[in-house]
């Protein structure tokens, strides 16, 4: 499995969002973006990972970058997911997992003692040229988005 380190291109992708419109990393361009991928909405980690995300937006506003959400789960479902907890970042949905294998989110992980294959939860750091300048493989949930805009506002 490809794993992206700082300085790989970010891969292109265009997925629909929660409404079913398409965004793509190029409509990014020109200033940083947090690309997250994360197993399943209204799950206990990943509630709390969308949560402290969308609770810190200003401030990853503030240091001029957008948050974006990624699992394979359809628009709908994150139609009620958002609607459900007050999320405010746009959840794209990758059902065939390409975007996630592309960025090395996809693949054998171990839950729980046993080896499975699903959703590695990753960050990505994407700066305005459509490079990684930091990546996170397998985070912890809790308290991950709080390092994310640390690492941003470090970077200024």
């Amino acid at each position: 499995m490809a794993r992206l380190e700082a300085g790989d291109q970010a891969p292109a992708f265009t997925l629909p969002d929660q409404d079913g419109n398409p965004v793509s990393l190029r409509d990014f361009a020109g200033a940083p973006v947090v690309v997250y991928f994360y197993p399943a909405d209204d799950t206990p980690g990943c509630t709390k990972e969308a949560c402290q995300f969308n609770e810190n937006l200003a401030a990853f506003s503030r240091s001029g970058a957008t948050v974006v959400g990624i699992s394979p789960d359809s628009p709908a479902k994150h139609v009620k997911f958002r609607e459900k907890y007050g999320l405010q970042l746009p959840l794209l949905s990758d059902p065939g997992h390409e975007v996630m294998g592309a960025y090395g989110a996809w693949g054998e992980k171990t839950m729980y003692g046993k080896k499975t294959v699903g959703t590695i939860r990753s960050t990505f750091l994407v700066d305005g040229t459509g490079a990684v300048a930091r990546s996170w493989y397998s985070v912890k949930a809790d308290g991950h988005a709080a390092k994310v805009l640390a690492e941003l506002e470090q970077r200024g």
